[in-house]
């Protein structure tokens, strides 16, 4: 059965940085695409950034939010089956709980997420 469990979340002051992981678990097969999103209190769920495959040449395309552009990085180490999210200058508006999923085929799997309040 496929996993993904988040972990790293914690307060965080504004400005600060704060690195995110997710660690995949119960498929060997690579998903089509695998994201980052985020709910903030009150709000719906988004995407933040995700990666993904093309089929022909492997290559990975990543997209972020404009929200996040150019102070989130999101990346994936294939040999530990983990996805990492690299946060940095952080503002008030990015506290949310922040989630990892994935698509395989025609299916997401979500993890439970983690908290990132960014506060002084």
């Amino acid at each position: 059965q496929v996993q993904l469990v988040e972990s790293g979340g914690t307060l965080v002051k504004p400005w600060g940085s704060l690195s995110l992981s997710c660690a995949v678990s119960g498929t060997a097969i690579s998903p089509r695409a695998i994201f980052w999103g985020r709910q903030a209190p009150g709000k719906g769920r988004g995407m933040v950034a995700r990666i993904d495959k093309i089929a022909y040449n492997d290559n990975n395309n990543e997209v972020y939010a404009e929200t996040v552009q150019g102070r989130f990085t999101i990346s994936r180490d294939n040999s530990k089956n983990t996805l990492y999210l690299q946060m940095n200058s952080l503002k008030v508006e990015d506290t949310a709980v922040y989630y990892c999923y994935a698509l395989w085929d025609r299916d997401y799997y979500w993890g439970q997420g983690t908290q990132v309040p960014v506060s002084s």
